[in-house]
């Protein structure tokens, strides 16, 4: 087969421009003869025909090319990164191996080869980047840093041609991994031009309406943008000139995924989110100068234009980890608009647009080995700068939050995500101080563990031996650290509280000469509303639950088991009606055994389990939540906790639909509003025990005022069954509304 047969006319034009463009930018790294071998190795990929179009029809050889073009302008890297990508496609069809590309272009290709080729394999083992597959990654990133920004450019160049793909189901998956993963990464990478080109893309492809509705409102408003922009700057660049400083300015409107979170963060339409857009000054200036100039012109924006010192950000004096470098400063400007205002040097503006490629370059990384292996290694260290690496969510969470630096009183600096609180900080430094901390002093004022971190605090942590970890704590932490380290102390704590009141409560027993029994014990705590032990002795030690009463119950139970006391009628009001049943296993039943599910891509025998927030059926449209624990759990298309795990944890979703198979009963708990009426809950449990395959676990009903409100939790096979209860109930008299969980 010809080459020139595997390329339609458009693609035959593009690959040659793109090819010019590449050898171009590359000139002065690539060496004689590499052009010569490409274009052999592309002829004899092709003569075999093992040169494949991916899932959305895109050709792999002009990918490739302008994946290329992506490094080489964007990123700018060495011979060996270019090449690598030109060569891709052509390896990984297996028209050629490692050893040949070894023999024709070296060691340095081929070692990116290599890492290529391993992220292949772990994509080849699931369709999902769950947290295993993202360690084997990062050990991948370990080997070559240089293959996780040959991952990011080609994810750049897919996103950019799949607008009017009719695979959506794929198109939705890339857009996924795009916005999860490569997009944190780029911005970890100070790669900002390349990250909000993913994010906008990938929100274009996820939120298809939402994107579309900010792009009409930026063009209508454009004209006005600009006229307001030009009014800002006129009288700022006359200050300017008149300080004699050499500089240019640009009014940047903002991305459209930042509007976009703005007004999810802000619960606002466009017209509300009153930052769209953010001017840039930005500095030729001497590199001994560039400090003490980017002070200059903050003092002049400052004097003309009041600033709001809450949106200050001093990336100047502190550098963010990536190695960007800026002042950050939000003014009042004419007509009371608030304007933000970028302060930077052309150099630090080329490390901003270009990361840490440009970072090392300015450093005086000239090209060679050592000035190659010098740059992997500033990359290397800003992925190992996060403070917990291992699983994927976490590590997605900490490379999308900014940083704030604190400082301890003798002056040590810290790095927290920001929003870090009081609390989160006393946990960084030890787990004893996070656990009996109670305050701070910042800047000489006292403050409160909730008070949130800003960059430049000096924070001396304030401590009390008396104080002890509460459960609202956890509302207050932001760091997976430091809520690990509270949940933690929470459980040692009442695992020791529990003890204790379970001593003191089998030492009152003896006292009233009241033999210790499990099972007396265990009716008893059922009967004063506790289903597990360790709530029990919890409420007990707290003092929620009085010893005496407990006491009294537990006597009671025991002549009632041993024959000594007759049945009570059960209550026939609604009136704190509870009634239980034994408890049985929760959502597993026969699950994986029996392949009541088919789970992903038409695996059986998988372990799952039935979420308990949504209590899934069969019947129910569902989906498959992959845990950190490796399990798997079944939410409802239609669960509560559905749209955030879509948003946060897109790559852990997985497929999931019914087999077919039946004979497995699954939890379902009704809601139930109505009047207090005398035999409301004996016709309720009446229809329940006539149904047949139904099974009435629990019912719990309170009464005020004349009304009832309470739940049902039964066990039924299907939802179709579901639908016959709940219509049959909603004719008992006294009933005003029925609805499931």
């Amino acid at each position: 087969m010809d080459a020139n047969m595997f390329f339609t006319d458009e693609e035959r034009g593009r690959a040659e421009a793109a090819q010019r463009q590449i050898f171009a930018i590359a000139s002065d790294v690539v060496r004689e003869g590499d052009e010569e071998k490409l274009r052999a190795y592309l002829r004899r990929a092709a003569e075999a025909g093992k040169l494949q179009r991916d899932a959305f029809g895109i050709n792999p050889i002009v990918k490739d090319l302008e994946t290329a073009i992506i490094v080489g302008e964007e990123i700018g890297l060495s011979r060996g990164t270019v090449l690598s990508v030109l060569l891709w496609s052509i390896v990984k069809s297996g028209a050629a191996c490692l050893d040949d590309i070894r023999r024709d272009f070296g060691d340095e290709v081929a070692k990116i080869l290599h890492g290529l080729m391993r992220i292949r394999e772990v994509y080849a083992k699931s369709a999902t980047v769950s947290s295993e597959n993202f360690r084997s990654l990062l050990v991948t990133f370990a080997e070559d840093m240089r293959v996780i920004l040959i991952m990011i450019a080609n994810r750049v160049c897919i996103m950019r041609q799949i607008k009017n793909t009719e695979n959506v189901e794929a198109q939705r998956k890339v857009s996924m991994e795009a916005a999860y993963l490569y997009a944190p990464l780029a911005h970890k990478l100070g790669l900002y031009k390349l990250k909000s080109e993913l994010e906008d893309l990938s929100l274009k492809y996820l939120e298809h309406d939402a994107y579309y509705h900010i792009k009409e409102k930026l063009n209508e408003t454009k004209r006005s943008r600009d006229a307001y922009i030009e009014r800002f700057l006129k009288p700022l660049d006359e200050k300017l000139q008149a300080a004699g400083l050499h500089y240019h300015m640009k009014g940047r409107t903002k991305s459209i995924h930042s509007i976009w979170q703005k007004m999810q963060k802000q619960h606002v339409d466009v017209d509300g989110v009153y930052d769209l857009f953010a001017i840039r000054i930005i500095l030729d200036s001497a590199p001994e100068r560039e400090k003490m100039e980017c002070w200059q012109v903050f003092s002049i924006i400052t004097d003309m234009y009041q600033s709001n010192p809450k949106r200050m950000r001093d990336w100047l004096s502190v550098p963010k980890s990536n190695g960007y470098e800026s002042l950050h400063i939000t003014v009042l400007g004419p007509e009371q608009k608030w304007v933000e205002v970028q302060i930077r040097t052309e150099r630090m503006d080329d490390i901003a647009e270009h990361g840490l490629a440009a970072h090392w370059r300015y450093k005086g990384v000239k090209s060679g080995q050592s000035g190659v292996e010098e740059w992997l290694a500033g990359v290397r260290s800003a992925l190992e700068a996060n403070d917990d690496a291992q699983l994927m969510d976490h590590f997605r969470l900490d490379l999308k939050e900014d940083e704030v630096f604190v400082f301890t009183p003798k002056g040590d600096i810290f790095k927290l995500p920001m929003g870090a609180t009081v609390l989160d900080f006393a946990y960084h430094i030890h787990s004893k101080v996070g656990n009996q901390c109670v305050g701070a002093r910042i800047g000489g004022k006292n403050v409160t563990i909730r008070q949130k971190l800003q960059s430049g605090d000096q924070v001396e942590i304030l401590t009390n031996s008396n104080q002890t970890p509460k459960q609202d704590w956890l509302n207050i932490v932001t760091t997976t650290r430091a809520r690990a380290k509270v949940r933690q102390s929470l459980k040692e704590m009442e695992s020791s509280q529990a003890l204790l009141a379970k001593e003191e409560l089998e030492r009152k027993m003896k006292n009233k000469k009241l033999d210790y029994e499990e099972p007396v014990l265990m009716h008893t705590m059922t009967k004063l509303g506790y289903r597990i032990v360790t709530e029990f002795y919890a409420a007990l030690a707290d003092g929620k639950l009085e010893m005496n009463e407990v006491l009294e119950a537990y006597a009671q139970q025991q002549r009632f088991d041993h024959g000594e006391a007759e049945k009570t009628v059960p209550t026939q009001s609604a009136d704190q009606f509870v009634m239980q049943t034994e408890q049985g296993a929760w959502g597993k039943g026969q699950g994986a055994s029996s392949d009541v599910l088919v789970i992903d891509q038409n695996l059986k025998g998988i372990d799952f389990q039935m979420a308990r927030c949504c209590q899934p059926v069969y019947g129910d449209d569902v989906f498959g939540f992959v845990t950190s624990g490796g399990g798997i759990k079944i939410h409802r298309e239609n669960c509560p906790n559905a749209p955030q795990l879509r948003q946060r944890f897109g790559y852990r979703i997985v497929k999931a639909k019914w087999a077919g198979k039946r004979g497995t009963q699954y939890p379902i708990t009704l809601r139930v509003i109505g009047n207090d009426d005398i035999g409301i809950v004996n016709n309720i449990t009446n229809i329940i025990s006539k149904e047949e395959k139904v099974l009435l676990r629990s019912i719990s009903i309170d009464s005020h005022d004349g009304l009832f409100s309470g739940t049902l939790t039964v066990m039924l096979d299907d939802i179709s069954r579901l639908q016959q209860i709940i219509k049959k109930l909603r004719t008992v008299k006294g009933v005003k509304n029925i609805s499931r969980s």
